[in-house]
């Protein structure tokens, strides 16, 4: 099969969406399919490049608004190469219309893999006025309305979530790589040491600073995590974009004055990120909402015990030693990194969402949708 794929961010950019999209491509041409790509054009990248297989369209856009800029000028990009493409992958928000557009012009079936639906909860997240909120969940409604042939959820969670849009969809969990997230390779003395860390029990967040993530109410928690646990020590991996988040994170913890127990790292090669991982003592999660939850997955395979919110999707990933918080709440996880510390947790069976799975369902898909 020639399958063509509409994705706001590619690889090298990093992300969750950014991750299931190189699995899958680079997966679908290890079983011998044509995988292409229209995405953004990243400041540092050429226009056309193959990588691993996988050839990679990049259209030029501005850099401010460069997502949206990206919906419109990757129009013709994609009817361009949806000639000879057999079927047409998108995903939520900015490459499903020009997707769409194609699949119509040249009568091409086209999926859409959903990684989470907001509705009403886009005017519950602070930092958005009401107005902003109200235009993305218009928004959002439009894009899963525009009848596409086959509509993917990443998690159960988030295909009840379009089906409550009328719309038939399939759950495909995303997948954990199991062979770079192994406990058995990493015992994180390094980082530990490297950042003074030794002797201290070291609660854990990585990833960006969105308004879904509950980073703020991190923070605060860890106030009185700080005043409760003897020599604990919050380590923030906290990705720079979007820099609204990143700075207000950073304001945050200057204005209550917590700059001595939090230990702020850049963002590390993915390779390296479990190594980090093993040098926690527990994970925190404390999304507002998650469509999947790579972070509580693959804390989970790194044997991690995980204070995670009760909430979306995350109870589906969550594994092993857990405990749940309520979302937008800093006493609630006080609460349950405290139960980490004097080992009061929960346990769940263990769950393991391969790569290779994920691969398999796409790409049935695929088939059944070019018979």
């Amino acid at each position: 099969m020639r399958i063509l794929f509409v994705l706001e961010y590619y690889y090298p950019h990093l992300g969750g969406a950014e991750t299931l999209f190189q699995q899958l491509c680079e997966g679908l041409v290890n079983r011998g399919h044509e995988v292409s790509v229209v995405t953004s054009k990243l400041w540092n990248s050429s226009g056309s490049v193959v990588l691993n297989g996988v050839q990679v369209y990049r259209v030029p856009t501005p850099e401010l608004g460069k997502r949206y800029w990206f919906t419109f000028n990757a129009i013709p990009y994609s009817a361009w190469y949806a000639r000879k493409a057999d079927v047409i992958s998108t995903t939520t928000y900015n490459g499903a219309l020009p997707a769409w557009i194609a699949s119509k012009m040249y009568k091409k079936p086209c999926l859409i893999t959903v990684h989470e639906v907001l509705g009403e909860s886009w005017a519950d997240f602070q930092g958005m006025n009401i107005l902003i909120a109200r235009l993305h969940q218009l928004l959002e409604w439009a894009i899963i309305k525009l009848n596409f042939d086959k509509y993917v959820g990443v998690s159960s969670f988030t295909k009840e979530a379009i089906e409550a849009y009328g719309k038939n969809a399939i759950a495909i969990h995303n997948g954990i790589d199991y062979g770079l997230f192994n406990p058995e390779r990493y015992n994180g003395n390094r980082v530990r040491y490297e950042h003074k860390l030794d002797n201290c029990f070291v609660y854990m967040y990585y990833g960006r600073p969105g308004l879904t993530k509950g980073v703020e109410d991190l923070i605060k928690a860890s106030v009185s995590i700080a005043r409760s646990i003897p020599k604990s020590r919050l380590m923030l991996l906290l990705g720079k974009e979007p820099k609204a988040g990143y700075e207000s994170v950073l304001n945050l913890i200057h204005s209550i004055g917590i700059d001595n127990h939090i230990v702020i790292i850049d963002p590390v090669p993915r390779a390296e990120l479990p190594e980090y991982i093993a040098a926690s003592d527990c994970v925190v999660i404390p999304s507002l909402s998650e469509g999947f939850g790579f972070s509580a997955a693959e804390a989970c395979a790194m044997n991690k015990p995980v204070v995670v919110s009760n909430v979306a999707s995350l109870p589906e990933v969550v594994s092993g030693d857990y405990v749940f918080c309520k979302p937008n709440n800093p006493d609630s996880i006080v609460q349950a990194v405290s139960r980490v510390y004097y080992k009061t947790m929960g346990k769940a069976e263990p769950r393991r969402f391969t790569w290779d799975d994920c691969v398999d369902k796409y790409e049935t898909l695929y088939k059944e949708m070019v018979r």
